[in-house]
């Protein structure tokens, strides 16, 4: 990875501290954006088998990005943003990621390490080995200072709490907003619009509304939902909400949740999957279009209308693609030259990415050079708030994933929580858009 040569300047620059080597960074931007654009890749060592981990989805839906960042250990640097001397130190190695003389453990156990089992029922090596692996369990290291006070939480009453503001979400506040009816949108991105700003772009995709259109005060950035709950006054939503003196909770009541937190990018498994270079399509698009931060060669892997779409966008900004490779079966028609039927990828590299391989349907397994592999598949809903509310979760077999059961207004087995987009099992953008408008109109008919 590395800023492109036409990048516009989206902030001040700046330097971290990364083990005592100054790092330059863009303010603002994440921390683990700034350090794939200055070659960094390597973040940390895996907890068992201390293998290189460096960032992959770039949601906080993984631990390869975790660090330890002004004395606080594991913080997702994907989602922190780069500030002037910050200083960062990676985990979970000794005495170095880079040198870390626990990585012998990957070699010496090549067939895997059950560390339960082994010397189970030796005298004295028995004890001897429970002893080591508490030591060397946990990731991390304990602050040397006690955490500051966080702000007083506050209480918040709506009559809609929605909860992601992406295609579905900015909808239906759109509808609610032409209806008059009080709503709060909760985003934990800084910005809105989900993978209208950040993905892949797709056909007919819906432009992102202007939020000066909607009501009044009714954003929240910023925010990330960590519950719902209930007490004797109602249901409530619980939020963590990044302010300048700290996150503040917020205990939000309200009639009706309507969420649409879409998903997150799922992992496909193969080998070396979890080499850093390895990343997520949304991760790809998401540091191209938002940080100017791209590949100088990309293999692609995976299936469905985002991988092609991520080829389109990456060549148009001149990054060389050296396999599209398709797992699922033959390619769309009009789909990219280089795109086949394929299986059995595999990353190679030591540190991180140097070349990628896979078997084509048709022809002998191929081995191509590159500094990244990205993988393109539908991202897997973001199920656990709907079902913590109540709603019923069901397993997809023929898309090979769990999502929300909703009807066709939304309408979920708990009578208070709808649901739309991506949770729901996925779809385009334009559907997303329309399933919020849609959920949106009968949420409000049957408020009181």
């Amino acid at each position: 990875m590395r800023r492109l040569p036409d990048a516009s300047l989206r902030g001040r620059a700046i330097t971290v501290d990364l083990e005592g080597e100054s790092i330059p960074a863009i303010e603002g931007e994440p921390v683990a954006c700034s350090l794939v654009a200055a070659g960094e890749p390597l973040l940390a060592r895996s907890v068992k088998y201390h293998r290189p981990r460096g960032p992959y989805c770039f949601a906080a839906a993984c631990s390869h990005c975790l660090m330890r960042v002004d004395g606080l250990p594991n913080v997702y640097t994907c989602r922190t943003p780069a500030r002037e001397g910050m200083k960062l130190e990676r985990q979970n190695a000794y005495p170095s990621a880079k040198v870390d003389v626990f990585e012998t453990i990957d070699w010496f156990f090549p067939k895997g390490l059950d560390h339960h089992e082994m010397f189970a029922g030796v005298p004295v090596a028995e004890q001897v080995m429970a002893k080591v692996a508490r030591q060397l369990a946990g990731l991390g290291i304990l602050p040397k200072e006690a955490a500051p006070a966080s702000p007083e939480s506050r209480t918040l009453r709506t009559r809609v709490a929605v909860v992601g503001a992406g295609a579905s979400g900015l909808a239906a506040a759109r509808e609610l907003t032409e209806r008059g009816v009080p709503f709060l949108l909760f985003e934990r991105e800084d910005h809105v619009g989900g993978r209208l700003a950040h993905g892949a772009p797709g056909q007919d995709a819906p432009s992102i509304t202007d939020v000066a259109t909607l009501a009044p005060d009714s954003l929240v950035t910023r925010a990330t939902a960590l519950g719902l709950y209930d007490d004797e006054a109602g249901r409530f939503l619980v939020v963590g909400a990044w302010e300048p003196a700290g996150v503040r909770l917020l205990k939000v009541y309200a009639e009706r949740f309507l969420l649409t937190p879409g998903g997150h990018p799922p992992m496909v498994p193969f080998e070396n999957n979890d080499l850093p270079g390895v990343y997520a399509g949304r991760a790809a698009s998401l540091l191209l279009r938002r940080h100017d931060v791209a590949p100088e060669v990309a293999a692609l892997v995976g299936w469905g209308e985002e991988l092609y779409g991520l080829a389109r966008l990456l060549e148009e900004r001149g990054v060389k693609l050296a396999a599209v490779v398709d797992l699922k079966g033959p390619p769309p028609a009009g789909a990219h030259p280089l795109a086949v039927a394929g299986t059995e990828p595999k990353a190679h590299g030591m540190r991180h990415v140097r070349a990628f391989s896979f078997t084509p349907r048709e022809g002998d397994r191929r081995k191509v050079a590159c500094d990244a592999v990205l993988v393109s598949v539908p991202v897997s809903p973001s199920f656990e708030l709907a079902r913590q509310g109540g709603a019923r979760v069901t397993f997809d077999a023929g898309h090979g994933l769990f999502k929300v059961e909703a009807d066709a207004d939304g309408r979920t087995e708990a009578g208070d929580v709808f649901a739309a987009g991506d949770v729901t099992g996925g779809g385009s953008a334009k559907d997303a858009a329309v399933a919020g408008r849609r959920v949106a109109q009968a949420l409000v008919g049957g408020l009181s």
